[in-house]
């Protein structure tokens, strides 16, 4: 696993061994910010559910501003720590020790870029997607990663559908607040 492009373009990223993690492959890294390519220089980037911490590092490659890596796992913090330094992002990065819905409940920041990639089939998405509400601009974007076969529910949020991405067994979906058009 590499970081595509920018500024640590070709670094390394170390990722967890075992059937508990499931990266991002590289061709949905790729499709996701190839859709993103004008909305990532100077914006504020949250990695929920963050496992090696890879979509934010390729985040700040790419010229966002901040990320901040939220994950519950010691065994991921540390591989994130490890990555983060290894491209040089120490001063941009926040690594927070939270489950998901913890942070989202405490934490006072605005992000322009959220994405959601937690274990699959748990229900996980719905749990967060009322509180990330609160924490994304109006002008922000929230994509979650998720089985193909899986469709994301957004009642009880503010959030619309905005687009979808399908990359074989892989669906990526992205949201936008109801009133705002992303930027």
């Amino acid at each position: 696993m590499r970081v595509i492009t920018g500024i640590a373009k070709g670094r390394k990223l170390r990722t967890l061994e075992g059937n508990d993690v499931r990266p991002t492959s590289d061709r949905v890294k790729e499709g996701v910010f190839s859709a993103l390519s004008f909305r990532i220089e100077g914006r504020r980037f949250l990695d929920l559910f963050s496992g090696s911490g890879q979509m934010g590092i390729e985040a700040l490659s790419r010229g966002a501003e901040s990320a901040v890596f939220v994950d519950s796992s010691k065994k991921s913090l540390d591989i994130i720590r490890e990555n983060v330094s290894v491209c040089g992002f120490d001063s941009r990065a926040r690594i927070v020790s939270a489950d998901a819905v913890s942070f989202l409940r405490m934490t006072a920041d605005k992000f322009d870029l959220v994405y959601i990639d937690p274990p699959f089939r748990k229900g996980l998405i719905e749990e967060v997607l009322p509180l990330v509400c609160r924490c994304i601009k109006d002008t922000g974007l929230v994509l979650c990663e998720h089985p193909a076969d899986e469709s994301i529910d957004v009642s009880g949020t503010e959030l619309v559908l905005y687009r979808q991405y399908r990359y074989g067994r892989i669906r990526v979906t992205a949201l936008c607040l109801g009133d705002g058009e992303p930027v």
